[in-house]
């Protein structure tokens, strides 16, 4: 009986023992909380001892920790919407407050997302939107970075950085804006359309041309080599009848004969027709 009593003594003292210690690490704060009321805070490393059951630990990231923001919209100095979708880069600098004012990571992103989106509005709101795209964003990043660290020192964080991910256009405004840009187009492309109709009736015009006056031009030469031609024969013709005019009118009926005497051809002449001088005599 006494053994089993030292027994649960013994694991009764390594039980108080372990929960009397605890270990801070290196990327870590802690808190000691007393009753729920801040008894120490310990920023530095190492292995650190509380009451056990009365006094709790409370620990904090050293780290450098992001928040990525929801998008908002906001109004630049042109009276254009932008939807903006930012970032920041924070840390706890001062454990205490910080759990005192926002009590964990995520209270802190959600006043966070306050800060910015306020600082964002007022510093977007004095730029066109031109500027924001092109020149002022680097310049507007460090203004929303150096006011949002000063508001945010009250809950013992500071912002390393803040970022803009990307900006776009409401999409009611990007809709409107992508269907002037279709209407816009479509208007050139007929234009470039009507441009090209235009060009190749030119075009056209200009061939049927050129082939008029080539197919003229060719036809005139035809006339003029067959004219040349028909006279040469004429003269050939003329020139053989007043060499032997009985021979050549001989000659002259047998190509006749030739070209009318054919297969399956029926001529009803008389027997003293002219045309059948030759044939009727022996």
């Amino acid at each position: 009986m006494k053994q089993n009593t030292l027994i649960v003594l013994g694991l009764l003292i390594i039980v108080l023992a372990s929960s009397s210690m605890f270990t801070v690490h290196m990327t870590q704060s802690a808190v000691v909380l007393e009753l729920q009321k801040p008894k120490e805070i310990i920023t530095e490393p190492g292995l650190y001892f509380k009451i056990p059951f009365v006094q709790q630990v409370r620990y904090f990231s050293n780290q450098l920790l992001d928040n990525d923001s929801p998008p908002a919209e906001v109004i630049t100095k042109d009276k254009k919407n932008l939807l903006i979708d930012n970032f920041s880069v924070w840390r706890i600098t001062e454990p205490l407050k910080f759990l005192e004012t926002v009590r964990d990571e995520r209270g802190a992103e959600s006043r966070l997302d306050d800060i910015l989106y306020s600082e964002l509005r007022v510093e977007i709101g004095t730029h066109d939107l031109h500027d924001i795209v092109t020149e002022t964003r680097e310049v507007i990043m460090k203004k929303v970075s150096e006011e949002a660290n000063k508001k945010a020192a009250e809950y013992g964080i500071e912002v390393v950085e803040v970022r803009i991910k990307r900006t776009d256009l409401p999409p009611e405004i990007a809709n409107s804006i992508f269907n002037r840009m279709r209407t816009e187009r479509e208007r050139i492309a007929m234009e470039y359309r009507s441009e090209g109709k235009e060009e190749a009736t030119k075009i056209r015009a200009k061939t049927d041309k050129e082939k008029t006056i080539l197919v003229a031009e060719a036809y005139k030469t035809e006339q003029e080599v067959r004219g040349e031609g028909d006279g040469q024969s004429i003269k050939i013709y003329a020139d053989a009848y007043q060499k032997d005019p009985k021979f050549y009118s001989f000659i002259r009926s047998m190509e006749a004969y030739k070209n009318s005497l054919k297969t399956d051809t029926t001529l009803l002449l008389s027997e003293d027709s002219e045309f059948l001088q030759f044939l009727n005599k022996p």
